[in-house]
């Protein structure tokens, strides 16, 4: 049998960490980002129903990094299935339009393309195609 991967994993090098905007202390690092939302996985749990003024530190060309600020209210928190780690869920307030871009680029870069060069799955051929009945049995394992 061969076991050889077809789809190429990607390691990320780094989590997306988030800031506190003023004091530029790390909150934690997202968990997951959209248009209007986003999850933070954090070491400690996020008050409720407050705003916080966050920033991304995103990496850019010649190791810079190019920073996004956003305005966040937290909505949920609850402890993570990892022990000693949080996950919280905010929405996003009036988020700048380097967001945009930013899930667009995450979504090409996670997203799975067909490859041209790995072949359709096929069955093997027989003599004569099984009758519906065969191919039934074959499936409930007798």
């Amino acid at each position: 049998m061969l076991n050889q991967r077809s789809i190429q994993r990607h390691q990320l090098p780094y989590y997306l960490n988030v800031f506190n905007r003023f004091t530029d202390k790390p909150l934690g690092f997202i968990g997951n980002l959209s248009e209007t939302g986003m999850m933070l996985i954090s070491r400690y749990p996020m008050m409720t129903n407050v705003r916080f003024e966050m920033r991304l530190k995103i990496p850019a060309q010649h190791g810079e990094l190019r920073c996004v600020d956003l305005s966040a209210t937290c909505l949920w928190t609850r402890e993570d299935v990892t022990p000693g780690s949080f996950d919280s869920g905010f929405a996003l307030i009036s988020p700048p339009d380097e967001i945009r871009s930013m899930i667009e680029a995450l979504q090409r870069y996670f997203s799975f393309r067909a490859t041209p060069q790995i072949p359709p799955a096929r069955l093997p051929r027989s003599g004569s195609s099984p009758s519906r009945t065969e191919d039934e049995d074959r499936c409930h394992g007798t």
